[in-house]
């Protein structure tokens, strides 16, 4: 007995779209006991003061995580809404059109610039 032929649906399949490169989740920080509010700003989010607020430990440690793709970042803190202050713990910083420094993240890259590997 021969089996029945599948009919093929009308509807086209849903293409999947390609994932773009991994990210990872990258963990700022940034100390000040006496900070009102502390918010994270860099070129992911367009240096958008009010997009990433840090949450504050009771010692006085502001915390954030971020998931960002491979590559490298500039980025400051905005205290209190109006002090932009580069990551003291950072010693990665590039001199900005402002005439301050932005700190820099890489994420994903090695030292030498190449891509680490994905696990």
């Amino acid at each position: 007995m021969k089996e029945p032929v599948k009919k093929k649906s009308s509807s086209p399949r849903p293409t999947r779209s390609r994932k773009g490169p991994k990210k990872e989740s990258v963990l700022f920080e940034y100390f000040d006991p006496s900070a009102q509010v502390v918010a994270l700003v860099g070129e992911f989010n367009q240096w958008n003061s009010q997009g990433k607020p840090m949450k504050r430990d009771a010692g006085g440690l502001w915390k954030i995580k971020v998931s960002l793709a491979p590559g490298t970042y500039h980025y400051k803190f905005v205290v209190n809404g109006e002090r932009w202050e580069e990551d003291p713990l950072n010693l990665h910083r590039v001199m900005n059109e402002h005439g301050s420094f932005n700190s820099i993240r890489n994420v994903g890259i090695n030292v030498d610039g190449s891509e680490r590997p994905t696990t």
